[in-house]
């Protein structure tokens, strides 16, 4: 894999941008009709109230008050992180450097991929979020024009909240799933 600011390239041509929504290529696809970016749909984000930053964000796909873009030469793991984040990180590796960094800001909200026997869950999301909405359905991503077109996750999808006004955010969003709050939680 082949590395500049901001885009990977992998072995069969592939870019992947590591501030994408999605770092997943639909490598089945005809090349012509790949994805590289699954965008959050927006009542998702809009049931949890206004963001102020996105660092990982798509052109014409607005959920914050400031979105970082790579088109921009923005990096949205490095620049200033401020008031309430909303993040869907680059799934693979990179994702729990996001979640860190999400952890070390201490307010915001992510939407991951369910993994709870990763490290992941085990050493980060487990032991620091404030609550965690398990969603119902599988999440119905946008492509990168932004039009829903069955762009359905692969595998089941949680939003992770960090900070008590996220936690309240999560807990009475309306959205389908299971909330667990875990602010008051025992520590084994």
């Amino acid at each position: 894999m082949v590395t500049r600011k901001g885009i990977s390239v992998n072995k069969m041509g592939n870019q992947i941008a590591r501030t994408a929504h999605r770092t997943v290529v639909n490598s089945n696809l005809p090349p012509n009709q790949r994805n590289d970016r699954w965008l959050t749909p927006l009542e998702v984000v809009q049931a949890l109230g206004e963001f102020d930053l996105d660092p990982c964000g798509a052109p014409n796909h607005k959920l914050a008050s400031h979105t970082y873009l790579l088109e921009n030469q923005d990096d949205g793991l490095v620049d200033e992180w401020f008031g309430r984040v909303w993040l869907n990180p680059p799934y693979g590796r990179a994702m729990r450097t996001w979640v860190e960094r999400l952890v070390e800001h201490g307010t915001g909200t992510a939407l991951i991929p369910v993994a709870a026997g990763t490290k992941l869950w085990q050493e980060v999301v487990f032991k620091e979020a404030s609550a965690i909405h398990f969603y119902r359905h599988r999440i119905k991503f946008l492509r990168r024009d932004g039009v829903e077109d069955g762009m359905v996750s692969p595998q089941a999808s949680a939003i992770v909240a960090f900070g008590d006004a996220d936690a309240n955010a999560l807990v009475f969003c309306g959205l389908p799933g299971v909330v667990l709050d875990l602010r008051e939680r025992a520590l084994a």
